[in-house]
């Protein structure tokens, strides 16, 4: 048991210097003190909204403005603000004026263990729910320390230096003890007292030598409106007041004093609700205003469904159909979605499902009409249209790789290489694009060239470079815009494995040459001569189709770089498409 003189420090113990001063302030920064003396010395001190402790004390703080609060329950807190000099001591003396009458029965009895000098706030976070400090409320055998509280359940915060010691909720009934056990995460331990159920009347604070009563008072509140029912543009008047209660607001006015009143002209039926809270809880009061009168109208559509088809990116069927309305003892009118303010008419609407995904379209869309009058009263009507139809993927577009004989394009003959059956594949593909790209605006193309593992990786990098850009050109030719064609070089560093290149021809057996499949390892380097092609954004790949039974496949799968005279040859569609590349650089 600890002897104790308020405020709360143990006269035993006051020689250890349990009533130091804090240090509220960072070491890094320059520092001056606060000397603050307060009455009634039990008062604590907060800074900066943070609790500190309680009585007069010396604070060093940082240099610079700080709002200094003191509180005391049953008295009237006082802030202010205080300016702190480095080095020098800044004198403040705050003496608090009792405030609130005594506080009737029954109570329960909430105790604490561990941390005295913490601050213990109530159903808040803020100063204003301060109800005292631990070493208010720690002992209850011959002296009395009783944080008395009415029946319920309180949301509890134990807090020092901005620090949360312990919080959670703690009921309390009629006649028990509550004890909770700081050092021990807040164990709650409950046991009769008896005492709390006849307990006259408490006064709000009372402390001797070495005890201290602090009854909480329940909050209360009153809310009245003036006139209940209103004609247009008729103000009424609210009116509330409460006591106890820290923070007090009201739905649509925001916070509002403790006590006051304010005309207010609802533009429909309105609920105001009055919320006060405080440590001893929070309550509720409502009052509703009526608003006299009410807007007619009507919302109508020409049909009840119309169709739409949507291939990729483009639209090709898309019925409209026609929107009526109109109102009366209105002086607004909305229609939305399209936002016409007319207060009767009519529109032609086309619809858009918010579908995106391809499949079957069925949706309702619904058209809203909101009239409003000079009461504020508001009406609204709705009329639905449904949409049938669907969204279909743009038209499928079939990809092949492309490949190059040895070597080719060369540094010297950086246009020649592209032999006729893959200009015959490309011109294919640049249809397909082409056509794709019409319901597919995004659609892009990515060439990607590779070369075999044989040369260096330099040498390798520009070779897969000229292949890549080669086919650009056979495509811009080809009425494909360069902006919708990038190129990428693989250089030799994304290979296709041996197996890969096994299992890609026995997808295609009946085509497979013998002289190919006698050949592992040059058919294997074939196969990385070569130019890969995606389409983004859907990220689909060419399939690596080998062109076989082309004229021009032996010179594309020789390990040998072929002579230029034989690729020019094999190359003979080229020419036309550089004439017309040149005719486009004229």
């Amino acid at each position: 048991m600890q002897m104790r003189h308020l405020p709360f420090c143990s006269l035993v113990l006051s020689a250890l210097s349990l009533c130091a001063a804090p240090v509220f302030a960072q070491s890094s920064v320059e520092t001056g003190r606060l000397k603050i003396h307060v009455e009634p010395k039990q008062a604590y001190v907060f800074v900066d909204g943070k609790a500190i402790r309680d009585g007069s004390q010396t604070i060093e703080l940082a240099a610079g403005d700080h709002k200094v609060g003191v509180y005391n329950y049953g008295y009237l807190p006082k802030t202010q603000d205080v300016q702190i000099t480095a080095g020098k001591t800044t004198p403040v003396q705050v003496a608090l004026q009792a405030s609130g009458d005594k506080v009737p029965g029954p109570f329960a009895d909430i105790e604490f263990k561990g941390h005295p000098r913490a601050a213990v706030l109530l159903n808040g976070q803020t100063p204003d729910y301060f109800v005292g400090h631990v070493d208010e409320f720690d002992w209850n055998w011959i002296w009395h320390q009783r944080l008395l509280v009415k029946p319920g359940t309180y949301n509890v915060t134990i807090t020092r230096e901005g620090n949360t010691i312990w919080s959670g909720a703690v009921t309390a009934k009629a006649g028990e003890q509550v004890t909770v056990d700081l050092n021990n995460n807040g164990a709650i331990k409950t046991k009769s007292w008896k005492e709390g159920l006849n307990m006259g009347p408490q006064p709000r604070f009372h402390a001797g030598i070495a005890s201290a009563t602090v009854p909480v008072a329940a909050v209360s509140a009153e809310l009245s409106a003036q006139a209940t029912q209103v004609d247009c543009g008729q103000p009424t008047t609210l009116k509330w007041m409460s006591t106890d209660a820290a923070d007090t607001s009201i739905s649509n006015l925001g916070d509002v004093p403790k006590d006051g009143d304010r005309a207010v002209s609802p533009m429909r039926n309105t609920t105001y609700v009055l919320t006060a809270k405080g440590p001893g809880g929070e309550v509720t009061r409502s009052v509703t205003v009526d608003v006299k009168g009410q807007p007619t109208a009507s919302l109508s559509v020409s049909q009840a469904e119309v169709h739409y088809h949507k291939i990729g990116d483009k639209v090709v069927e898309q019925d409209t159909a026609v929107l009526h309305w109109s109102a009366s003892n209105a002086n607004s009118v909305r229609v939305e979605p399209f936002g016409s303010n007319a207060m009767s008419g009519s529109q032609t609407v086309k619809v858009t499902p918010t579908q995106t995904a391809d499949g079957p379209v069925n949706e309702n869309v619904n058209y809203t009409l909101t009239a409003t009058n000079a009461c504020g009263q508001t009406t609204t009507r709705t009329a639905t249209l449904h949409i049938v139809g669907s969204i279909d993927p743009p038209p499928a577009t079939t990809l092949a790789s492309l490949f190059y004989p040895t070597a080719y394009p060369t540094r010297r003959h950086p246009k020649v290489g592209l032999v006729s059956s893959e200009q015959n594949t490309l011109s294919n593909a640049a249809t397909q694009f082409k056509t794709y790209s019409i319901y597919d605006d995004k659609a892009t193309l990515v060439i990607v060239g590779h070369a075999d593992v044989r040369g260096s990786a330099k040498y390798n990098k520009a070779l897969s470079e000229r292949r890549a850009e080669l086919i650009k050109e056979f495509l811009a030719a080809k009425g494909i815009p360069a902006e919708k064609i990038q190129t990428r070089a693989g250089g030799k560093d994304q290979q296709i494995d041996m197996q890969t290149v096994k299992t890609l021809q026995s997808k295609d057996e009946p085509k497979r040459a013998e002289w190919m499949a006698k050949h592992e390892k040059v058919t294997w380097l074939a196969y990385n001569r070569r130019a890969d092609i995606v389409l983004e954004p859907s990220g689909t790949t060419s399939e690596r189709i080998y062109p076989v039974e082309s004229a021009d496949a032996h010179i594309l799968w020789q390990r040998p770089e072929p002579s230029l005279k034989k690729v020019e040859m094999a190359s003979k569609e080229i020419s036309s498409v550089q004439a017309g590349l040149g005719q486009a650089g004229k």
